[in-house]
């Protein structure tokens, strides 16, 4: 949750690094208080630590792979399953023109970490769990989403592009935040999801939570050609997110979000898929004569912007995270 647009004597400003607070004086004058970052306006008191750093890929990839599983037991205990459809995957932390995804055919709610697979771009398994295949079509939109945003590591492509525009420094420096980031991507077939996108619209501004789906943060894929098993396909669906995109509408297909970590994109997803079901219920009482009232322009901006830093998403989906580790029993660590 980001902090309100509105405050009697203090306005949070952001810009290209941490948020800088000014305060008014009783004569007037403003004066510039220790600039914080989004995470820091949140926390009252003691910040929450910024995101896990490693000292070597492989403790990084064993998190990762960790928090990878724990996403899918979230999808499954929010409902989000359909046969075999869906899938994450998060970028190797050492290997870019990688990336780890679930195989094809097994319950989100029972994958652990040893279960995904590694594949290259041009959909060779190469590596983790090979005793299943992965799914062709989530790999035709991944590979295609991955290649679209090479930026989101800058300790292997030396670019940041739309990284830049919501990252914040962290406790730990912003070259260690940098090394640590992967991109990440969401897509299943939840409902809520499927039916809003039977309208190919994109969510409207009308509370809070939706406006981290801001500007150019969504978008809308207009387009239905059935399941997607060629290369052009995906390679329209990632032109369609965009550079800034953190999430999309499928039309008469899903969802589509992603990250800078997977606990950020799986966040992201449970938040436009709750946002979807929100929206219907509006438009179900504006058909009965309700009129919409819209979040203001500038508060719907200034809170995209309070909550759009890779820190603050990533604290958002550590709830759910932390619940399944806990009904997991360390299950999903295996």
């Amino acid at each position: 949750m980001a902090p309100s647009a509105i405050s009697a004597e203090t306005e949070a400003v952001p810009v290209n690094g941490p948020v800088h607070v000014k305060s008014t004086t009783k004569n007037g004058n403003e004066v510039q208080k220790k600039a914080k970052t989004p995470l820091q306006m949140i926390s009252q008191g003691t910040c929450l630590p910024g995101i896990p750093t490693f000292p070597s890929f492989a403790g990084h990839r064993q998190w990762m792979l960790e928090h990878m599983a724990l996403a899918f037991r979230v999808f499954a205990r929010k409902g989000y399953t359909e046969g075999m459809s869906g899938h994450i995957s998060v970028r190797d932390p050492e290997n870019p023109h990688t990336f780890w995804t679930n195989p094809l055919g097994r319950h989100f709610g029972l994958l652990k970490a040893s279960d995904m697979i590694l594949v290259d771009y041009d959909g060779n398994a190469i590596g983790g769990n090979m005793s299943r295949p992965a799914n062709a079509a989530g790999f035709l939109i991944h590979s295609a989403v991955h290649k679209a945003r090479p930026d989101a590591v800058r300790a292997c492509t030396g670019g940041l592009g739309w990284l830049t525009s919501i990252l914040q420094p962290t406790t730990c420096g912003v070259e260690e935040m940098l090394i640590q980031l992967q991109i990440a991507a969401c897509h299943t077939h939840s409902p809520a999801g499927k039916a809003w996108s039977a309208f190919a619209r994109p969510l409207e501004m009308l509370n809070q939570d939706v406006t981290y789906f801001y500007g150019d943060a969504q978008a809308v894929y207009k387009d239905f050609g059935g399941v997607v098993f060629t290369a052009e396909e995906g390679e329209r669906l990632a032109s369609a997110l965009g550079p800034k995109g953190k999430g999309m509408i499928l039309r008469k297909h899903g969802l589509l979000t992603v990250g800078s970590t997977v606990d950020e994109a799986m966040y992201l997803y449970t938040l436009m898929e709750r946002s979807c079901e929100v929206q219907l219920m509006i438009e179900a009482a504006a058909a009965n004569g309700v009129p919409k009232v819209y979040v203001p322009e500038e508060s719907a901006k200034y809170t995209f912007e309070m909550a759009s830093d890779p820190e603050a998403l990533y604290w958002e989906g550590q709830p759910d995270m932390e619940y399944e580790e806990a009904m997991s029993n360390g299950a999903h660590k295996a």
